[in-house]
């Protein structure tokens, strides 16, 4: 599976009281790198609302290791992972800090959801494309 990359500066409107990231700013910087890759491959806000069809965040497990603090530059990584059966798949994040030091790692099971009949629906070839899976998981 491919790896993505999303580079991103803290900034204080990230921090908590006591100067480094707040714990649910974490989950927001990484949706904003699944929304970035999903974006440059073609399926984004516009695609969701135009399909009504989008992805949904069904389990997740954020383990924080390492504080971010303030005017870090940071690299998150997003890699799909395997199909948990025909509706939902995992994808593994990582938060990196500049020095290579791990800062957050987020695994989560996503699935795809139809908006208007409010259920998962077995992800298009063009949905698993757009998170990265490659030709060869295209027909698992």
């Amino acid at each position: 599976m491919e790896v993505f990359e999303y580079k991103f500066k803290v900034l204080e409107s990230h921090l908590d009281t006591f100067g480094h990231v707040n714990n649910a700013t974490y989950l927001q910087l990484f949706e904003e790198a699944r929304w970035e890759l999903i974006t440059n491959r073609g399926w984004g806000l516009k695609e969701v609302q135009e399909r009504e069809i989008g992805p949904v965040i069904l389990e997740l497990n954020l383990k924080f290791k390492r504080e971010l603090k303030n005017r870090e530059v940071i690299t998150i990584t997003s890699q799909s992972g395997e199909k948990l059966n025909k509706l939902v798949m995992t994808m593994h994040q990582k938060m990196i800090k500049e020095n290579g030091e791990v800062a957050a790692v987020l695994d989560i099971n996503v699935g795809l959801m139809d908006l208007k009949a409010r259920k998962l629906i077995e992800p298009a070839s063009e949905w698993l494309a757009a998170v990265g899976y490659g030709e060869d998981m295209l027909t698992k």
